[in-house]
């Protein structure tokens, strides 16, 4: 199939809080990562590491809380990382023995995790797909990761994890963080105006910021974290635990609207763990 061309620009002129579908969503996140790779890439590399797993913005190591399994459980494991782009979660699942593979919407991602694979002499194998359609057979993989991919970018939770559950072997376990639900209350400010709630927990339309046609060029979606507990349990999944890491005192990073000030008042990351019971 011939690869739809991407816009010359991802201009934002206007942010709406609206409805937003799967396609729309897909094409949004599509295009704006394909745009947003290498400045990403070049700001957060350093943070993230070329073969590092970390959960989100405070810095958890999955090596320091295992939520994955242990050493012994992960080597030879079937490991598929969702969002993974530039790879350097599955990269360290590699490192750890395991058979990881990655899988990201933007091309231009998976272009980083190729130079990674040359710079580490760990390669990756990925696949540029959505994750609302993931093109793996059932139950191909023993666990399912990811680290705030593919999840804060799909609006319908349920689905997604139902499409999650279907690539997983009975008795698998999925993991994958995203931003802590009760953010979306609160301005993306890494400084005092991020500390005063200007916004319903409970409205659950689309952040979207939009071009001068109106088109969405990127597009985040707000789950409750009961949505994500009923959308877990719908796909048949059994909830294990929900982390919420603590700001650590020697993190002095600023990373858009996470931030000391506010890491150590509000929770920044929700980790959402769970296990397909064996049939």
């Amino acid at each position: 199939m011939a690869q739809e061309r991407m816009p010359d620009s991802t201009d934002v002129v206007r942010v709406a809080h609206r409805p937003a579908d799967s396609g729309e969503s897909a094409r949004a996140s599509r295009c704006w990562w394909e745009h947003s790779a290498d400045e990403y890439q070049a700001d957060n590399g350093p943070f993230l590491g070329d073969a590092r797993f970390v959960w989100g913005p405070e810095g958890l190591e999955e090596q320091q809380v295992r939520l994955l399994g242990s050493a012994e459980e992960l080597r030879g494991a079937r490991v598929l990382e969702l969002g993974c782009g530039a790879g350097q979660c599955a990269r360290w699942l590699r490192d750890q023995g395991a058979y990881a593979v990655g899988m990201d919407v933007a091309h231009r991602q998976l272009l980083h995790s190729r130079e990674l694979d040359r710079r580490t002499g760990t390669p990756v194998p990925v696949a540029q797909a959505d994750a609302q359609s993931l093109p793996f057979a059932d139950a191909a993989f023993d666990i399912v990761c990811s680290a705030f991919g593919a999840f804060p970018f799909v609006p319908d939770a349920a689905a997604a994890l139902v499409e999650t559950a279907r690539v997983l072997r009975p008795g698998g376990t999925v993991v994958f963080s995203v931003s802590h639900p009760v953010r979306w209350c609160f301005p993306d400010d890494p400084g005092p105006e991020g500390l005063v709630a200007t916004e319903s927990y409970f409205d659950r339309s689309a952040y979207v910021e939009e071009d001068s046609s109106g088109r969405a060029v990127y597009v985040e979606h707000h789950h409750t974290i009961g949505d994500w507990v009923r959308a877990v349990a719908a796909a048949g999944l059994r909830m294990r635990d929900l982390v919420e890491p603590e700001w650590p005192e020697d993190n002095d990073r600023t990373w858009e609207g996470w931030s000391p000030l506010r890491g150590h008042i509000l929770p920044g990351t929700a980790i959402v763990a769970a296990v397909k019971d064996a049939a």
